[in-house]
């Protein structure tokens, strides 16, 4: 069993940036691929961030390329998401996810563990 803990979210001005942060509990982090996902009201669930079990794989919606970084540290079992150059439409609650493979996807139904979700806001 994995609990995932998400942190960092907030208000921010257009232009701006947060760092989310997952952190997880258990001795496996370092084995499971993890995910960031975010989701509004009325609105389905969208692929945000994947990245390996190693680190050194990741992949990224379009929509964020070159304006977020997942990362993680297997040492401190945490995920994280470098959000820069955050838009309105960045707006939404942000969950991390954890699936029993080595790598990522963009699906979430292959994630076994979600956190609760983070709120960003960004305002115009």
């Amino acid at each position: 069993q994995v609990q995932l803990v998400e942190s960092g979210g907030g208000l921010v001005q257009a232009g701006g940036s947060l760092r989310l942060s997952c952190a997880a509990s258990g001795r496996t982090f370092s084995s499971y691929g993890m995910g960031w996902f975010r989701q509004n009201p009325g609105k389905e669930r969208e692929f945000v961030a994947g990245i390996s079990a190693s680190g050194r794989g990741t992949t990224y919606r379009d929509s964020v390329k070159g304006r977020f970084t997942i990362s993680r540290d297997n040492a401190k079992n945490t995920v994280y998401l470098q959000m820069n150059s955050l838009r309105p439409e960045d707006t939404a609650v942000y969950y991390c996810a954890a699936r029993y493979e080595t790598y990522s996807n963009k699906y979430g139904d292959d994630y076994d563990f979600w956190g609760q979700g983070t709120q960003v806001t960004v305002s115009s």
